[in-house]
């Protein structure tokens, strides 16, 4: 059952700590060809003239493995120093000549990828199995951190760890407004702790990217090029992100499209499936049975990797690979599941969890929290009168969403009238004229 967000912060102390990628130290421990990393360095120039510390902090290599090729270019006069900003020539500014620009759109034929280097898809495959060896299992305590800011019945807690644990698909379902989307989030955050995820992914030369700041919370902190300082942390190889656990959410817009490889045919270069992105997190199909696709079609497509771990993806020329498939998947409807799919179907989910309505008391807490967050003061007479007004006559159940949309509705009434925000019998009549269907309040 939702609840307003808590304006702590949620602490994720004791949690595992995620490998860290090793930095290499040579063009040969990146898992790249040298020809791959100097198109990269071509195309990068390509933008506009830029310092050799730029140019490597755009690719998230060191400079000193950028430098011999830097100076083959040069001798090849593929590209010229333009002046210096500072001693070395790291601090060199170089720009590509006429002959680099015409190479340079030679490998933008290729693919028009510019960024930070890839990773190969075997180095990302070796991490996801070390980030899964070190992740732990999930206990009563580490649960009710995750769930810290949300009202849950404990009777819920203890269906969920063990779903969280099992690591199998799970299905939340029960009445709209109840919280099962951020029941899903909440899960997301029982994982807890971080990881890494590679900006791009390399096979055969083929660009995969992943990450996408609309779905990865980055956390790095650092933006240098190379450590600098004398008691820097133990450095590692940033063409990786740290990013919290991802807890990526699709709604009706889901289409099995949407589950394979993207390839820009103008860019020629790919983005990974939303499931992808959401490895090593949780991914929420919300309103599960209202999307495009039939339920029985994207269970379908997700039976091999649910029940084996990995996922088969295919390039636009046909070949397919593994990738490892370490993602929660919840489903969250308010439709009933038998309406959805068939016994066989729902056999394939293996924890239905029912998300019910709050009680009144649960009703009364999350009124109390959402009214400390917009700092309105609480009386637990005012939940009384809502339902000796409102509820009662009506026959109307309580919604875990209904205390945060009647107080905003409060807030609004009050800001329009040019007052501080109060809570007033007067004002909870007008928001709930305004919010349900049908009520006489006036």
């Amino acid at each position: 059952m939702e609840t307003a967000t808590i304006q702590a912060p949620l602490e994720t102390t004791a949690v595992p700590q995620p490998p860290s990628p090793a930095l290499p130290r040579t063009i040969q421990e990146t898992g790249l060809a040298v020809d791959q990393i100097e198109q990269l360095l071509v195309k990068t120039l390509f933008t506009g003239e830029a310092t050799g510390h730029v140019v490597a902090d755009r690719m998230r290599l060191g400079y000193s493995m950028l430098e011999p090729l830097i100076e083959r270019l040069r001798a090849e006069r593929l590209i010229e120093v333009r002046g210096t900003t500072g001693s070395g020539t790291a601090g060199f500014r170089y720009a590509l000549t006429d002959l680099g620009r015409d190479r340079a759109q030679q490998y933008l034929a290729i693919n028009h990828y510019i960024g930070p280097a890839p990773v190969p898809l075997a180095a990302y495959v070796s991490y996801m199995r070390a980030l899964q060896r070190a992740r732990g299992y999930i206990d009563r305590d580490r649960l009710r951190k995750g769930f810290s800011h949300l009202v849950i019945a404990d009777e819920v807690l203890e269906q969920l760890g063990p779903a969280v644990n099992a690591g199998k698909a799970v299905f939340l379902y029960g009445p709209p407004g109840n919280g099962k989307t951020v029941i899903g989030e909440g899960m997301g955050r029982a994982l807890g702790g971080d990881m890494y995820i590679p900006y791009a992914l390399d096979l055969d030369g083929e660009i995969i990217t992943m990450f996408d700041p609309i779905n990865h919370e980055p956390i790095d902190t650092d933006t240098a090029a190379e450590p600098t300082s004398i008691i820097a942390t133990v450095p590692r190889d940033r063409r990786w992100v740290r990013i919290r656990r991802p807890v990526v959410i699709t709604g009706g817009e889901l289409t099995l499209d949407m589950l394979d490889l993207t390839f820009n045919p103008s860019s020629k270069f790919y983005e990974a499936p939303i499931q992808l992105k959401a490895n090593g997190g949780v991914f929420l199909v919300d309103d599960f049975g209202r999307q495009r696709v039939r339920p029985q079609e994207l269970l379908n497509r997700w039976i091999v990797p649910l029940e084996s771990r990995v996922d088969y993806l295919t390039l636009h020329t046909g070949k397919k690979f593994q990738i490892p498939f370490d993602v929660l998947i919840v489903f969250a409807t308010n439709l009933k599941p038998q309406s959805l799919a068939d016994e066989a179907f729902l056999r394939r989910i293996p924890y239905k969890i029912a998300i019910t309505d709050p009680t009144l008391e649960d009703f009364t807490q999350i009124f109390e929290l959402n009214c400390q967050r917009r700092q309105l003061p609480f009386h637990h007479v005012m939940v009384a009168y809502l339902q000796r007004r409102h509820y009662k006559p009506a026959q109307r159940p309580f919604r875990a969403c209904h205390p945060r949309d009647l107080l905003d509705q409060v807030t609004a009434l009050c800001r329009y009238r040019g007052i501080t925000p109060v809570l007033t019998r007067e004002l909870l009549d007008r928001a709930c004229a305004a919010y349900f269907v049908g009520d006489e309040a006036v």
